[in-house]
C-alpha cells in the first residue's frame, strides 16, 4: 500500500498527502515512514515525502558531512538544477540548517573549484532559451584567450562563462570555439585544467549538451560493478521522476545497450527493487 500510493503520485501530491497525514494524526509521515521501514527502502519512502528543495538541501549537507566530501553529488546537483531551483535549495538549506549553503560550501571546499561552485549556488545562471550568436562568438574567444591560447589559465574566465551563461547559449559557444581552436571544449578543459574544477566544468559542458545523457551515465556509474550507489541511485530516480526520467531513461538505452529498469531489477532487490521500478516505469 505504501509503494503503490507513494510512487503513484505526483510530487505535488505527495506534499498534499504529508500535510493531511499530519493534520488527520499530529504526526509527521516522513518520521512515521522512518519509524517503521529500514535501510535503502527506508530512505527511498522519505525521499518521495520529502519537499524536492528539501531533499536536494539534504543531499547536498549529506555531501558535505563528515570526513571527506562526496564532490561528485556537490558536481552533480549544482550542475542540473535551474536557477529557480537552486534559490529555493539554497533557502531550504537555510531553513532547515540555519546555515548558509554558500558558507558550507566554502569551508569544505577550496580554489577554483569552490568558487565555480559558489557561482553555481547562487542560482544566476540564465534561463533565457534564446541564444546570442554575438555573444557566443564573444565568450567562445574570451575562453580560446583564457586557456589554448596563453601560458597558464585564466579560470575565473572559464567559471565566468560556463557558470552563468544558459545551456542553450554555450552549446552554440561551444561550436564557436571549435570553429576558433580546431579543438573540441572538453579536450582543452582537460588539457588546461585538473582536480574537481576540471570535473565541474566537465560536468557543465555534458548538461549543456545533454542533461539526460549526463545523468543517464551517473546512473550507469551508480549501478555498475560491485555494491550499488544507492545515494546516487535515490536521488537521480526522486529528484528527475517528474524532469527528464523518460528522456534519461532514452539515453541508458542508447549508451548501454540495455535498460535502466533491467539494471535496477538486477542490481536491487525485495521492496526497495519493487518502488525503484515503480519510479522508473517502463522497461524500454
Amino acid at each position: 500500500t505504501l509503494i503503490s500510493i507513494l510512487t503513484e503520485r505526483s510530487k505535488a501530491q505527495r506534499q498534499l498527502i504529508a500535510k493531511e497525514y499530519q493534520a488527520a494524526y499530529g504526526k509527521e509521515l516522513k518520521d512515521d515512514l522512518k519509524g517503521d521501514l529500514s535501510g535503502h527502502f527506508k530512505h527511498l519512502m522519505v525521499a518521495l515525502v520529502t519537499p524536492p528543495a528539501v531533499f536536494d538541501a539534504k543531499q547536498l549537507k549529506k555531501s558535505m558531512k563528515g570526513a571527506g566530501t562526496n564532490e561528485d553529488a556537490l558536481i552533480e546537483i549544482l550542475t542540473t538544477r535551474t536557477s529557480k531551483q537552486m534559490k529555493e535549495i539554497s533557502q531550504a538549506y537555510y531553513t532547515v540548517y540555519k546555515k548558509s549553503l554558500g558558507d558550507d560550501i566554502s569551508s569544505e571546499t577550496s580554489g577554483d573549484f569552490r568558487k565555480a561552485l559558489l557561482t553555481l549556488a547562487d542560482g544566476r545562471r540564465d534561463e533565457n532559451l534564446k541564444v546570442d550568436e554575438h555573444l557566443a562568438k564573444k565568450d567562445a574567444q574570451i575562453l580560446y584567450n583564457a586557456g589554448e591560447n596563453k601560458w597558464g589559465t585564466d579560470e575565473d574566465k572559464f567559471t565566468e562563462i560556463l557558470c552563468l551563461r544558459s545551456f542553450p547559449q554555450l552549446k552554440l559557444t561551444f561550436d564557436e570555439y571549435r570553429n576558433i581552436s580546431q579543438k573540441d571544449i572538453e579536450n582543452s578543459i582537460k588539457g588546461e585544467l585538473s582536480g574537481h574544477f576540471e570535473d565541474l566544468l566537465l560536468a557543465i559542458v555534458h548538461c549543456a549538451r545533454n542533461t539526460p545523457a549526463f545523468l543517464a551515465e551517473r546512473l550507469h556509474q551508480a549501478l555498475k560493478g560491485a555494491g550499488t550507489d544507492e545515494f546516487t541511485l535515490n536521488r537521480i530516480m526522486v529528484s528527475r521522476s517528474e524532469i527528464d526520467l523518460l528522456d534519461i531513461r532514452a539515453e541508458f538505452k542508447k549508451h548501454y545497450g540495455y535498460s535502466l529498469y533491467s539494471a535496477i531489477k538486477s542490481d536491487t532487490s525485495g521492496d526497495y527493487e519493487i518502488t525503484l521500478l515503480k519510479i522508473c516505469g517502463g522497461d524500454d
